[in-house]
């Protein structure tokens, strides 16, 4: 157990807040205990952070922006088994998971280098296509947002905080970083690591503590200029309510939809999709949740589905062969039950699962769940995944639209015009072919539509979210004419 407190200034000092105890999901032992912020440090880490845009990140070249990104890669590296570690530890998620998390970090920082050097960052415009515009000059070039905040959720902490800050810092930006309360420790770490890159004191600054002391403070302030957010739907509206006038990412929920035609391989897709939704306790944002299969081939399906979940080991995630650790809390625990126990209710049938075990739920499998049970309409974040059959892909669409979620979909099918035509009629922001909703990587735009959220990310895509375009304009001779 370690006493930790909160990053200002390249520096952890501890905060003026109140104590956080950082507690295992697993087993409940004491993590560390964190002296928080209080609205007076979050002034702090803004102030510091404006002074590090202001007077060093904007004016810094770009090779020695993409030099400071390269140590920060391998700086993730050097420490990948403390991180992997730190990671299980507090955020409960089993080791060969955790494991993959770091590693993509590590590649996210180099991604992010490699496009400092090489991404256009403006155009040259054609001023003489308009009358009156001839013997003038104009281009644009982009210049960073100035201070960002970043708010980041528990269930990947090193990977999506890198998929905020990298992209911040390749842009010159300065970043205060609000990680969730479950998961402060490897984001201190990270903050260590970008010091020993090189970067200015106050280029990445960490507040950790409660919405009114940390959460609140930081986005309503008007030095911030941008808040990026990976959360729930509420956190979304709450921050999009009260941010102000500034830019916004919010990477919010989903119920994931993935899929199954006629033509795919039944038993193949169902282990895919069984991974897909009950890995790490289904605890991703596009996990497979809503299985949506036709009714040819949905009994095999079904059959292979529940023989994989039933498969996969639940257990202690410091065990490299467990599949399955703890869900994040408890109260999240039983809000499943309850969710379960309201669609069996209602005339869902539970093919396997559907209790607790230890502190998760075992691989749950629910059949025919009415589309008024929260299972079919909320975000489960969970090893839970329900199962519908249907007959026509018009039909099988209009499930997967029934949603007011759109983030990722899969669709299982060996049919190019199936595919075209999913690619235009799911409303989703990506869409996989042949593969489940739940894969991710970071050179792709990432983001949701309705109320999964608003904006991109993906290096490039943040990289551009996290700048803004300005025009300048040259009269290069005297046109006679009168000044636009």
């Amino acid at each position: 157990m370690s006493e930790r407190g909160i990053w200002i200034d390249n520096a952890e000092r501890l905060g003026s807040g109140a104590t956080l105890v950082v507690r295992s999901p697993y087993d409940d032992h004491v993590v560390a205990r964190i002296a928080s912020a209080s609205p007076a440090d979050v002034d702090a880490a803004i102030g510091s952070a404006a002074r590090a845009h202001g007077e060093v990140l904007r004016h810094l070249p770009a090779h020695e922006r993409s030099a400071a990104l390269r140590h920060i890669a391998d700086g993730i590296r050097a420490r990948h088994d403390e991180l992997v570690d730190t990671v299980v530890e507090e955020g409960g998620k089993p080791v060969r998971d955790a494991r993959r998390e770091i590693g993509r970090a590590a590649q996210l920082f180099s991604m992010a280098a490699d496009l400092v050097a090489t991404m256009p960052i403006g155009a040259v415009l054609p001023m003489d296509s308009v009358p009156g515009g001839e013997g003038r000059f104009g281009y644009t070039m982009r210049v960073p947002v100035g201070v960002i905040a970043a708010i980041v959720p528990s269930n990947s902490p090193i990977n999506l905080a890198a998929n905020k800050v990298a992209p911040a810092l390749a842009m010159g930006n300065a970043v205060v970083m609000k990680p969730a309360d479950q998961t402060p420790v490897s984001a201190l770490m990270l903050a260590e690591i970008v010091r020993d890159a090189g970067l200015p004191a106050g280029a990445l600054n960490v507040v950790i503590g409660s919405v009114d002391d940390a959460a609140r403070p930081l986005v309503t302030d008007d030095r911030v200029r941008m808040v990026t957010v990976t959360g729930g739907v509420a956190t979304g509206r709450a921050i999009a309510a009260t941010a102000g006038l500034k830019k916004l990412t919010l990477e919010l929920g989903s119920s994931a939809a993935n899929v199954v035609c006629a033509d795919a391989d039944p038993v193949a897709t169902a282990r895919t999709l069984a991974t897909s939704a009950f890995l790490s306790s289904g605890q991703a944002c596009i996990s497979a949740q809503r299985l949506i299969v036709h009714s040819s081939i949905i009994e095999e399906f079904s059959v292979e589905l529940v023989r994989a979940a039933e498969a996969m080991v639940i257990g202690d995630p410091r065990d490299p062969e467990t599949e399955i650790g703890p869900l994040a809390s408890a109260s999240h625990l039983e809000q499943l039950l309850e969710w379960i126990d309201q669609a069996k209710s209602l005339g869902a049938t539970v093919l396997t699962g559907g209790e607790r075990h230890e502190r998760t739920i075992r691989p749950t499998v629910l059949r025919d769940v009415p589309a008024e049970a929260a299972l079919s309409c909320e975000e489960a974040f969970g090893p839970i995944a329900t199962l519908a059959a249907f007959d026509t892909i018009e039909e099988a669409f209009a499930l997967v639209n029934d949603s007011r979620f759109g983030l990722q979909a899969g669709l299982f099918t060996n049919d190019l015009q199936t595919a075209f035509r999913a690619a235009s009629e799911i409303d989703v922001g990506a869409l996989w072919i042949n593969d489940s909703s739940r894969y991710r990587q970071d050179n792709y735009p990432f983001g949701g539509r309705k109320l999964s959220g608003i904006g991109r990310e993906g290096v490039e895509y943040a990289m551009e979210e996290m700048s803004e375009l300005r025009f300048v304009g040259i009269r290069l001779v005297s046109t006679g004419g009168l000044p636009g």
